[in-house]
C-alpha cells in the first residue's frame, strides 16, 4: 500500500478506521525527512494491513501542534487508536522494519489491561491526596 497524506480533516477518521497507522511528520525542507522517505515508502509496500501516512508539518501546522511535534521527522504509531510509539528522528531501515514488526506483535489486550491498571492507580493516588 502506498503512503497516504493526512490532513486535520482526515487524521482522526484514518486512525479510527484502521487497526494500525504509522505516521511520518515531515517537511519538504527537512533533509533527514527526505532521506527517510524512500525507507518509509518501501516498507509501506510490504505491509498491506498497515496504513503508512505522512503529515506535511508546513501544510498541516495545526495538526503538528496538536501532537506537540517539535522536531522532524517524527514517527508516531497508533494501534487500536492508542499511541504505541512517538519519537523524533529518522530510523535506519533495519530499525524501522524492526519497529513495524514489534508493533504487529504487540498483544493489545495486554496494553489495554496495563492502561486500565495505570488509570486505576492514578485514580487511587488522586483520592489519597484529597483533603479529608
Amino acid at each position: 500500500m502506498a503512503t497516504v497524506a493526512l490532513t486535520k480533516e482526515t487524521f482522526d477518521q484514518t486512525v479510527q478506521d484502521n487497526d494500525t497507522v504509522i505516521v511520518d511528520f515531515w517537511a519538504e525542507w527537512c533533509g533527514p525527512c527526505r532521506m527517510f522517505a524512500p525507507t518509509f515508502e518501501s516498507v509501506s509496500e510490504e505491509h498491506e494491513d498497515i496504513v503508512f501516512a505522512k503529515v506535511d508539518t508546513e501544510d498541516q501546522q495545526e495538526l503538528a501542534m496538536q501532537f506537540g511535534i517539535r522536531s522532524i521527522p517524527t514517527l508516531m504509531v497508533f494501534r487500536d487508536q492508542i499511541v504505541l510509539y512517538a519519537q523524533p528522528g529518522a530510523l535506519p531501515e533495519p530499525a524501522f522494519r524492526d519497529l513495524v514488526g514489534q508493533v504487529k506483535a504487540i498483544d493489545m489486550d495486554d496494553v489495554r489491561a496495563q492502561m486500565a491498571a495505570q488509570n486505576d492507580h492514578d485514580h487511587e493516588e488522586a483520592h489519597e491526596h484529597e483533603p479529608a
